[in-house]
């Protein structure tokens, strides 16, 4: 059985350090700003563009359902978010069918389904996701700690409603997921020990 772990999390969680720490940890890839380079290589768009568009939904108004159904007369004004929709699931199945990997975000737990991957959600409390951000700010970057709490919640409603665009079940519900793991407080490295251990019992003991 392949081992497709997808890692979902809210921003500041530290969810993506521990996508690449696991996948270092288990000696599989970790596909994360690897899927918007290659969105943007295919389709001639500016990295930024794709970054932003990635995890945020195309127009809530427009009667789409991203993974199911696209309309053959779609407007011109929505070509470009749909083509980057298309190709980022084109290019995760792609990192599917190669083998074991650790995929971070894009909403690739719904849109692997068929692939049965382990689903793994991030979480912290504010005050740790506001801490984890200061820590990691470019330089250059000071931002208050109301601006960053906006910024997180600005960033956390573009992935809920990016994942409308896939899946009834909303983002960050456990119903969604097969392990929830809070960050707050806690090293992101004493972590990855203990969910090596889970994900080899979750996917059994692998080919010889």
């Amino acid at each position: 059985m392949r081992r497709i772990i997808t890692i979902s999390r809210e921003f500041g969680s530290g969810g993506r350090e521990l996508g690449k720490r696991l996948a270092d940890a288990l000696g599989i890839p970790c596909y994360d700003h690897e899927i918007i380079k290659l969105i943007a290589k295919e389709n001639g768009f500016d990295e930024r563009y794709v970054a932003n568009m990635s995890e945020r939904s195309i127009d809530a108004a427009y009667p789409l359902t991203i993974g199911h159904r696209f309309a053959l007369d779609a407007m011109p004004v929505m070509e470009q978010p749909i083509r980057v929709a298309v190709s980022q699931r084109e290019i995760l199945e792609n990192f599917a069918k190669q083998g074991d990997c650790v995929i971070v975000g894009r909403c690739a737990d719904v849109i692997l389904e068929a692939y049965h991957p382990l689903n793994i959600f991030v979480y912290a409390d504010m005050a740790a996701k506001i801490a984890r951000c200061q820590e990691r700010a470019p330089e250059g970057e000071n931002l208050t700690v109301k601006e960053l709490e906006r910024r997180i919640r600005q960033v956390e409603k573009g992935r809920r409603q990016f994942r409308e665009m896939y899946s009834e079940i909303k983002w960050g519900e456990k119903e969604a997921y097969h392990l929830c793991i809070n960050t707050s407080g806690r090293e992101i490295k004493s972590l990855v020990p203990a969910l090596v251990s889970f994900v080899e019992c979750w996917f059994g003991p692998g080919e010889e």
